[in-house]
C-alpha cells in the first residue's frame, strides 16, 4: 500500500514538494512517520489513547527535524472539521478505519472538504465483493456461504465490523466531489497468513508479487482489502 500511495503521490505533486497530509486514524503511526521522513508535513488524528502512546513513542526515536514535522491529534476522524479548516491538506490518508464507521458517509464526506483542490484522498477498506474468500481459502465452507451476501464479518481481533463495496465507495467518492482515480488490491496472496508468521527469505519477490496482483484484474477484485483513491475537484 505505501508503494501504491507513493506512485500516486508522484504522478499528481511536483518532485520535491513538501505536502501538507493529514492521517485519519494514525494508528501506531506508521505512515505519519514514513511520510515525515520523505519531507512531509504530517498531522494524525487518532482517538485511541494507546495508540496515541505508540506513535508518540516511535516519534521520540526519530531525529528532531523529523519530530518537527509531525503532529498529532486526539480526536474521532468525523470531527476533523473541529480541528482544521476546509481545504488545509494536500494529502488525506484514512486507512483502516471505515469497517469501524458504521455509518461512513458523513465521515467521507469531512475528509474530502479537508482537501485542497487537486488534493489526494487515499483510503484503505475491507473489500466486500471478496468477503468469501478468507473463509473459503481457510475451509469454512459455511462462513463462505454466509459471506458472499454480507458486507459484515468478524476480524481478527474478534470485532464485528463492516466491509465496503468497490462500486457503492465509487458512487460516494463522486458525490463528495473527490471522484474515483484509481484503486488497488492489497493482500491478494497473503490474507490467509497467520497472525505473527515471520517475513520470509524472499519477502521481496513476495511484494513484488502483491504489488502486480493488486494493479491487476482479476486478482485485485478479489484481495482482501481495497486502496482506493480519489482526487478533489
Amino acid at each position: 500500500m505505501a508503494r501504491q500511495l507513493d506512485e500516486q503521490i508522484a504522478g499528481r505533486f511536483p518532485v520535491g514538494q513538501r505536502l501538507r497530509v493529514l492521517d485519519v486514524g494514525m494508528g501506531q503511526g506508521t505512515q505519519a512517520l514514513r511520510l515525515a521522513r520523505a519531507g512531509h508535513q504530517v498531522t494524525g488524528v487518532e482517538r485511541e489513547p494507546s495508540m496515541i502512546t505508540a506513535a508518540r513513542e516511535a516519534l521520540a526515536g526519530e531525529p528532531e527535524g523529523i519530530r518537527e514535522r509531525v503532529r498529532i491529534v486526539q480526536g474521532d476522524g468525523r470531527d476533523t472539521g473541529v480541528h482544521f479548516l476546509p481545504g488545509s491538506f494536500d494529502v488525506v490518508l484514512c486507512h483502516g478505519v471505515l469497517m469501524y464507521v458504521e455509518e461512513p458517509d458523513a465521515l467521507l464526506a469531512g475528509l474530502a472538504r479537508m482537501l485542497a483542490p487537486g488534493g489526494l484522498l487515499s483510503l484503505l477498506v475491507r473489500n466486500a465483493d471478496a468477503l468469501a474468500m478468507r473463509p473459503g481459502l481457510s475451509g469454512d465452507w459455511a462462513g463462505a456461504l454466509d459471506a458472499f451476501d454480507s458486507v459484515s464479518y468478524r476480524n481478527r481481533l474478534g470485532l464485528a465490523v463492516r466491509a465496503d463495496r468497490l462500486a457503492a465507495l465509487t458512487a460516494a467518492l463522486a458525490g463528495i466531489g473527490a471522484p474515483l482515480h484509481s484503486w488497488y488490491g492489497v493482500r491478494v496472496f497473503t490474507d490467509t497468513a497467520p497472525d505473527g508468521a515471520g517475513l520470509p527469505a524472499d519477502v521481496e519477490t513476495l511484494l513484488a508479487a502483491e504489488e502486480r496482483a493488486g494493479r491487476t484484474d482479476p486478482y485485485r477484485s478479489v484481495a482482501a482489502l481495497l486502496h482506493l483513491c480519489g482526487v478533489r475537484g
